[in-house]
């Protein structure tokens, strides 16, 4: 990718002269998709944006939206391949990327990795914030937008089939397309019945504590029904309605055996049996009302209502009460409770003007609250307490975004954005209240107006706050041997938020054929870092780990991406669509010793391969892709360091069509699965502890039905 990066002004990607024959052989015709009107969008649009459309989406059958996100460019997913994960962006720990639904912020306890592809119209990446879509975004924005209805279209009915490890699943996936009028919209229902097995074995030496090792082997059983809909009504004036109710209902239960032995004498055993069941429900609904006051004035009032609960119970039942060397025991029959009900609400406003001068200026305003009650139980500790908590925020911001000339457009913005976090837990209040101010600035130069080569430069501020949890989380003890690589943990409600200074400059070259390159160079400064430490606690001889503001720290990064046809570089080629991308990392946290004082979980590169080819004379489409992380270590304190391996995922998948209506898709996940290891350690000179974790993980085998009717 360096050397088509290093030769793109002399590569043949170049725009040539065209001429006027006066006859033309068409040979074979194909018709595209359009996916080059989200090139389009991605190329017109001042701040940095990539705009992953239907097509692509769709392309490798993934069963997730996660598996999807591991092949954008910067993206990765923590944890094991398959497993899901936290979404992050240039390989930052959770909370410096901001996650949006249909441009509003993620309801309080939803996951991104339970929505299925079939529910994405697209998704939108931004690499640098702007003031519309907040500056929680250090690392950058994913907007996920919803299926949107095309009256014209037919319903999309999937039924899959998938195996893994002897586990089988099945998904069902429908979208409904409304013809009614006035009314026009989508309606998508997913439903799934999956099981999975887990098997996971922790090997834990310490100089002060017995070795041991620990070996996990679970099967859970996941159902779970998902509905959304986008309702739009259109009157005169541009007056127009949206409705976009959304449901969510899954249930798991897992069975765990888990076997703990000592690896030095003496040699003493334990085991214990663990049920865990969960349920997850969450109903919500948000609108959007539009209004055009004049010819240059524009009105939208979006609102969001919503609640989710969950309903957790871990029994661990079995277990002997046999001692370590140090005293401790092994495993101890518990259990572990947690219920918690969210109530969010918010109303935004925003108000657009279009200038004689080509400015266009957005300003609006944006209040938020959300309530959690929480009951939690632990029976190791008596106090484990009750939690109640809220957060409150309210947003002002304003833009303008305008053209120059025909080389230039620039866009400008300021926000202000206040949140106030409230907590009681055991009758204690915490209060946590912070306020940002944000300025912002970009701005795209192309060289020449009448080609598609440009660069674009950004100047930001933007933050991180701390979670909830991080502020006013109830203490939880560890249900094991209590030591530095297994501590209770506990919030601060005194942190601070993480500020940072970002800069971004990108290179874009759009080719005529459809297709992108791009070099994208970035640079973020932080301050007061905030970090989970671990420390003893002399007067409950207890090990805790809990959150702080530990400093600053920096990180930096290029980003390349290439999108192309094959036979665009080289004609004699077959016709076979190119998917790369790669990102190298670095970054330092300033008050750890070095080497490897990285920011946490951020790999030092990122790296994906695809490739698509329709195969002529067969209705037979083949493609796959190649996802690759490296193993790396994290120095998370003087004394603590975290280890991630190397991860590797291959994909692959065919398409046969029957007819332009029924389609059979077979893709296999993870072709080439390998153990995921993990490790912590702490090593003060004195005491050295290490756990390391390998995690099992196999190929899965997934046969699609495809079918419009």
């Amino acid at each position: 990718m360096t050397v088509v990066f290093l030769t793109a002004p002399a590569f043949t990607f170049a725009q040539t002269p065209s001429t006027t024959p006066v006859a033309t052989d068409l040979g074979q015709v194909e018709i595209r998709s359009n996916r080059n009107n989200d090139t389009e969008v991605r190329r017109e649009s001042t701040a940095s944006k990539i705009v992953i459309g239907r097509e692509e989406i769709e392309k490798q059958g993934d069963a997730t939206l996660g598996e999807v996100l591991k092949r954008l460019p910067g993206v990765t997913v923590q944890g094991a391949p398959g497993r899901g994960g936290a979404i992050r962006m240039r390989g930052l720990g959770g909370g410096y990327t901001q996650i949006l639904l249909d441009g509003e912020r993620m309801p309080p306890g939803f996951s991104v990795d339970s929505l299925t592809p079939e529910q994405v119209e697209r998704i939108e990446i931004l690499r640098a914030p702007t003031a519309e879509t907040g500056a929680r975004a250090i690392a950058g924005t994913i907007n996920i937008v919803l299926r949107e209805g095309q009256k014209a279209n037919p319903d999309d009915l999937k039924l899959t089939r998938s195996q893994e490890h002897g586990q089988g699943s099945n998904q069902l996936n429908w979208v409904h397309n409304l013809k009614t009028e006035p009314l026009n919209g989508t309606f998508t229902l997913s439903a799934m019945d999956n099981r999975r097995a887990d098997e996971s074995t922790t090997v834990t030496e310490s100089s002060e504590n017995t070795d041991r090792v620990r070996q996990n082997s679970s099967e859970g059983h996941r159902q779970a029904i998902h509905a959304n809909a986008r309702l739009q009504w259109k009157g005169e004036q541009g007056r127009s309605l949206t409705l976009m109710p959304f449901v969510i209902g899954s249930d798991w239960r897992s069975q765990t055996n888990t076997q703990v032995t000592t690896l030095e004498s003496p040699f003493v055993s334990d085991s214990i049996q663990s049920v865990t069941h969960s349920r997850f429900t969450m109903g919500r609904l948000n609108g959007q009302w539009a209004e055009r006051l004049s010819a240059d004035d524009r009105l939208e009032v979006r609102f969001g209502l919503g609640e989710s609960r969950y309903d957790y119970r871990l029994d661990q039942t079995g277990a002997a009460g046999a001692l370590s060397g140090s005293g401790q025991p092994l495993l101890r029959n518990d259990f572990e409770t947690q219920n918690f009900v969210d109530r969010s609400a918010s109303l935004n406003g925003k108000w657009t003007r279009v200038l004689d001068n080509g400015h266009q200026i957005v300003s609006g305003l944006e209040l938020e609250q959300v309530r959690r009650d929480e009951k939690g139980n632990a029976a190791s500790l008596e106090d484990g307490g009750d939690l109640n908590a809220k957060t409150r925020r309210w947003a002002a911001y304003t833009q303008d975004e305008f053209k120059i000339n025909a080389n230039w457009s620039a866009y400008g913005g300021l926000r202000y954005e206040n949140i106030l976090t409230e907590g009681t837990l055991n009758d204690v209040l915490k209060r946590n209240e912070n306020a940002v101010w944000t300025p912002l600035i970009h701005a795209v130069w192309k060289p020449d107006a009448k080609k598609r080569d440009q660069i674009r430069m950004s100047l930001t501020r933007s933050y991180k706050t701390p979670t909830l949890y991080n502020l006013v989380a109830r203490y939880v003890p560890s249900l094991g041997e209590n030591s530095w690589t297994q501590p209770d943990r506990t919030g601060n409600p005194d942190l601070k938020p993480e500020l940072a200074t970002g800069v971004d400059v990108a290179f874009e070259r759009y080719l005529d054929q459809g297709g992108v390159l791009s070099a994208n160079v970035f640079h973020r400064n932080i301050t007061d870092l905030i970090r989970y430490t671990t420390a003893y606690n002399s007067a409950t001889q207890r090990y805790i780990s809990s959150p702080a503001n530990v400093g600053d720290a920096f990180t930096q990064g290029i980003e390349l991406e290439a999108k192309f046809r094959l036979n665009q570089a080289w004609a004699e080629a077959w016709p076979v669509d190119i998917r790369a991308n790669t990102s190298f990392f670095r970054s330092k946290v300033k008050e750890v010793p070095g080497p490897n004082n990285r920011l946490d979980q951020q790999p030092a590169m990122t790296a994906n391969l695809g490739a698509d080819y329709r195969l002529r004379g067969l209705p037979l489409t083949l493609g796959g892709n190649a996802n690759w992380n490296p193993d790396y270590d994290t120095r998370r304190s003087q004394e603590q360091l975290s280890y991630q391996g190397i991860k590797r995922v291959v994909d692959v998948y065919g398409l046969w069509r029957f007819s332009s209506a029924t389609a059979l898709r077979l893709t296999v996940s993870n072709l080439l699965p390998r153990d995921y290891l993990t490790a912590t350690t702490f090593d003060n000179g004195t005491l050295r502890e290490t756990a390391r974790t390998t995690d099992r993980n196999w190929r899965n085998v997934q046969l699609r039905l495809e079918m419009k009717i």
